[in-house]
């Protein structure tokens, strides 16, 4: 019997000199990932990224890796 996932929500401080098309490359890279369910920012508050994951599949540490592996900076925000 398979039991149920329980998805969090971590929330993606990133650089606010990031670029709208970088953004969205990071959103897109993000959403591609494994136990991701869903991940967005809005144009008032760019540089906060909210991201819903399942826990089992992936780690906001991971999540966190594929911002900075393009050499920017962020940080986690609990929420």
């Amino acid at each position: 019997m398979k039991t149920e996932s329980k998805m969090v929500d971590v929330m993606l401080h990133i650089d606010p000199d990031t670029d709208h098309d970088e953004r969205e490359y990071l959103r897109d890279m993000i959403l591609k990932h494994d136990g991701v369910d869903a991940a967005a920012y809005h144009d008032d508050k760019p540089h906060l990224m909210i991201i819903e994951y399942d826990p089992d599949e992936v780690t906001s540490q991971q999540l966190l890796g594929i911002v900075r592996k393009r050499g920017i900076r962020a940080e986690l925000v609990g929420l």
